[in-house]
């Protein structure tokens, strides 16, 4: 088994300088940590993989494609490979965690 503590995940990816700290490698997914603070841009660009986004803590709005939501803790999004998305008017500190399949490369 392999067993994760959010508050660890965190510790280690503030230690590593990021904004993204992938947790777990499997053949056919992977898991991370992603982080934006209030007011922070979201830089990422579309994936090669689908992707599931689980809002942790936060609150910001979300774009995937032409469609819009706004997203808090206890929020998932769906994004599909290949599709333009971004976080965006970011009012409390985000923390998502991400589900890539297959995994991020």
């Amino acid at each position: 088994m392999k067993a994760f503590r959010l508050d660890r995940l965190e510790a280690e990816r503030v230690a590593n300088q990021g904004a993204y700290l992938q947790f777990l490698r499997e053949r056919n997914m992977s898991v991370g940590l992603y982080a934006l603070d209030a007011g922070q841009l979201d830089p990422q660009q579309p994936h090669r993989q689908d992707e599931v986004y689980l809002v942790m803590s936060g609150r910001a709005s979300v774009t995937v494609g032409e469609e819009t939501t706004t997203v808090g803790r206890g929020s998932v999004v769906y994004v599909p490979a290949g599709v333009p998305h971004k976080f965006h008017h970011i009012t409390e500190d985000l923390r998502v965690l991400v589900v890539f399949s297959p995994p991020e490369s």
